[in-house]
């Protein structure tokens, strides 16, 4: 048994190439480093060691989470299982980002489960711990991007609305209210991104930088600077990982 899992780790290992593993590892040093630095206090009642600990586990989890779709791994799903569970938590411990955690819970959840079976049952041809990927057509992404802007007045208003008791913006109405709108559009090109991921579309990389860009803004404005760790791994691993599903695609179509 030691020696079968001594064999595992050792392909999972060499599963990931030498790019990979130092951007990963450089993200985790990089997240503890932030967490001495700029440690979170109280909130909610809650002690700023537990916070900050769910915001490591968050970057833990994302970063192996991306490596694995950049890699076109349906295992990807399982890890973003733990995503989800631990944004969940964050933002029922916060008491903020109502959009975000709704999406999570009544969408990425479930939408995670489907997309590992259908990414199963669409393995490459010839190398069957990849997926076939694709991209997608010029008037489906204008629908998507109407839909986005409707969903980010209509859900953003409705936000502002709540009157929820919580001390992690200070007391200061305006930042509390521009992470309202912020979040729902976050949540709204969240749902595209998991739509186009579900259907392997290479466009999901595309909602995933406007994504990290409106998770930068709201981390930002809320103090979390830990998570700004997070989102520098993502855009450099949303390029690389746009670079190889493009490659991959192009590559598919020489073939007969």
């Amino acid at each position: 048994m030691q020696k079968g899992i001594i064999k595992r780790g050792k392909q999972l290992w060499n599963f990931f190439s030498l790019y990979e593993k130092i951007w990963f590892f450089s993200i985790l040093v990089l997240a503890v480093v932030f967490a001495f630095l700029f440690p979170e206090e109280e909130v909610n009642g809650v002690n700023g060691s537990v916070i900050m600990s769910l915001y490591l586990a968050d970057i833990f989890f994302n970063i192996l989470c991306e490596l694995l779709i950049s890699k076109q791994s349906k295992w990807n799903f399982i890890v973003s299982l733990f995503v989800e569970v631990t944004e969940i938590v964050t933002c029922v411990i916060l008491a903020y980002r109502f959009a975000t955690m709704a999406s999570t819970l009544f969408f990425w959840l479930p939408i995670d489960i489907v997309s590992f079976i259908n990414w199963h049952k669409h393995p490459d041809r010839k190398e069957k711990e990849l997926t076939q990927v694709r991209k997608l057509s010029g008037l489906a992404e204008l629908a998507v991007v109407s839909g986005i802007v409707l969903w980010t007045v209509g859900v953003g208003y409705f936000l502002t609305t709540l009157d929820i008791g919580t001390d992690f913006f200070g007391g200061n109405i305006v930042i509390e209210t521009v992470i309202c709108y912020l979040d729902a559009c976050v949540s709204a090109v969240g749902i595209a991104n998991g739509v186009f991921i579900l259907l392997r579309y290479r466009e999901q990389w595309i909602a995933w930088y406007i994504s990290t860009a409106l998770e930068t803004v709201i981390n930002i404005l809320s103090g979390q600077y830990v998570l700004l760790v997070l989102k520098a791994g993502y855009l450099t691993n949303t390029t690389y990982g746009y670079i190889k599903w493009t490659k991959y695609i192009k590559d598919r179509k020489k073939e007969p």
